[in-house]
């Protein structure tokens, strides 16, 4: 394997730690350290999410246009590595907000052109690749949220630990910018000097679209740690449903990825779909822990599929994929703005029915389209 892709599969192990540290943490913060309802972490999350998604077409297409990889990447991970620690100062929703939405400025910035990278050196083993990728990230998070459990055990839970964890992300995130400047080779790209031509990529845009439509519908993990909290999980013990979420990631994102390039993209991706159903139907029943372990295999499996389909399918791929992320930005911000309305306005049975009754919708037009087959 490419040692680029290593060095950048380390890189978003060091930033996913510290986006772990964070998010972990951050719905209990909102909500029960700040006192603010779930309809306020609805919003926090689509603001995050809208912002984090939708600037990524701008900068996926000033990088096919003007040639810019690296420089895009750099920027993204330091302004991520600056905001993280801020938190720290936050006191209310609307300052969790504004802090989290500059972060994911920063992801927008870098995503499109990390996976051009990515793309670049994958060398025909997309799959491989991606999975390889995706694994160093969800480890990252792992670790993240072991770290968050063994504070919340043994120091303690109080405001001030929340805020320090906070605090003490700056130390990952300046060593992710460490290894990206440094050991990370940037790539010769032509510029595009016509106006993109979506046409080349229709048949790919058309595809994307039961993806979007699955999100609307689908809850953000964050809601899920509220869930568990309600259910008698106590603070230091959210740590490790997060930790299954991931683990759950680790283990099956390299083995996903492979069965991507045996199996076909849109085979992969209908059996992601039917585990995002089976983790709201679990969380609703209360089963916790299978809950999580189902959106995990849903979050991997769905991501990795859509990611490879495009590297190996997209002419323009820094374009498709900022397009991919903004059609991300659209459906998942509208599926936190629904379900924390829902569940705060009328409860959260009311949140559980919308989710599930709308992605068995789309599963079962997925299907009538004839988008299933065991090969690509």
């Amino acid at each position: 394997m490419d040692k680029n892709v290593v060095v950048l599969g380390i890189v978003s192990f060091f930033t996913d730690l510290a986006s772990s540290m964070v998010n972990t943490i951050l719905p209990l913060f909102i909500v029960y350290i700040l006192n603010e309802g779930v309809d306020k972490l609805g919003y926090v999350l689509a603001i995050a999410t809208f912002l984090s998604y939708a600037l990524r077409v701008v900068f996926g297409y000033f990088s096919d246009k003007y040639g810019i990889v690296k420089p895009f990447v750099v920027t993204g991970y330091l302004i991520s590595a600056i905001s993280k620690p801020l938190l720290y100062f936050s006191h209310t929703w609307k300052s969790v907000a504004f802090l989290r939405g500059t972060e994911r400025i920063g992801k927008a910035i870098r995503s499109a052109t990390k996976d051009t990278l990515l793309s670049a050196y994958s060398h025909s083993h997309s799959g491989k690749t991606f999975g390889f990728h995706k694994m160093l990230d969800v480890a990252g998070e792992m670790t993240g949220a072991l770290i968050v459990f063994l504070i919340l055990m043994f120091i303690g839970k109080s405001e001030e630990i929340f805020r320090l964890i906070f605090a003490f992300t700056i130390i990952p995130g300046i060593i992710s910018v460490f290894l990206v400047i440094f050991f990370v080779k940037d790539v010769k790209k032509e510029k595009i000097s016509k106006n993109i031509d979506f046409k080349k990529d229709k048949e790919v845009i058309k595809f994307l679209f039961f993806y979007f439509g699955f999100l609307i519908f689908a809850f953000n993990d964050s809601f899920f740690v509220i869930k568990a909290k309600e259910s008698g999980f106590t603070f230091e013990m959210i740590p490790l449903l997060i930790i299954v979420y991931n683990l759950t990631q680790t283990l099956l994102s390299y083995f996903l990825g492979v069965k991507i390039e045996k199996e076909g993209y849109k085979k992969i991706l209908l059996i992601s779909f039917v585990f995002g159903i089976l983790s709201v139907i679990a969380m609703k029943m209360s089963y916790i822990v299978l809950g999580f372990v189902f959106l995990g295999i849903f979050t991997v499996g769905s991501l990795n599929a859509i990611r490879s389909y495009i590297s190996d399918n997209a002419f323009n791929k820094s374009t498709v994929y900022g397009f991919f992320y903004t059609g991300v930005a659209i459906s998942a911000s509208l599926a936190s703005l629904i379900i924390g309305k829902l569940w705060q306005n009328y409860g959260e049975n009311f949140a559980y029915v919308y989710s599930i009754t709308g992605m068995i919708f789309v599963l079962l037009f997925y299907l009538k389209d004839g988008y299933v087959r065991a090969y690509h």
